[in-house]
């Protein structure tokens, strides 16, 4: 009898590298990352989807890594936190955090900076509320959310007055 676990071919691309990977059908994306390609910036907490230290983008939209299959990224884009770090689009974001002690043991802080980064790419005008309500899937067991939703509401601010400034 054999050992080996059987293995699919997937195509997809990670922070803007296409590349080809033979994958176990039931591994995790966030495993795959993680264990395979050494992308370790997303966490597994619950492993049930509910505390969002898995979150990743799969094609521009924010999933729980360890709810989705490796293979159902064949042919998809992949966007971890190290990617979004690379590319700057949130350096001000990250920025935010630490000005604000938005982080404290940072575990879960990966995830919460995907979900602020798609709050703010998508909902520019957001309020308090709405910046709470759209990070309630993301757990933070050290700084009581206050100190997140200040960072992120900093940089919506900021974001706006560049914006009008632009306009101006």
């Amino acid at each position: 009898m054999s050992t080996s676990n059987p293995t699919c071919s997937i195509e997809v691309t990670i922070n803007g590298q296409a590349g080809r990977y033979e994958v176990e059908p039931r591994q995790h994306l966030v495993d795959f990352l993680r264990n395979e390609l050494e992308l370790t910036g997303s966490h597994l907490g619950c492993e049930h989807g509910v505390c969002g230290a898995c979150t990743v983008k799969l094609d521009g939209v924010i999933v729980r890594g360890c709810l989705v299959l490796a293979v159902q990224a064949d042919g998809k884009s992949v966007q971890t936190v190290e990617g979004l770090t690379e590319s700057g689009t949130m350096r001000d974001l990250q920025d935010a955090f630490v000005k604000r002690n938005a982080l404290q043991c940072g575990f879960c802080t990966s995830g919460m900076l995907m979900a602020a980064s798609e709050l703010i790419e998508q909902q520019p005008g957001a309020q308090r509320e709405e910046v709470r309500s759209f990070i309630a899937g993301n757990f933070c067991r050290c700084t009581g959310y206050h100190a997140i939703v200040d960072a992120i509401c900093d940089v919506l601010q900021a974001r706006r007055l560049a914006a009008q400034g632009a306009k101006a």
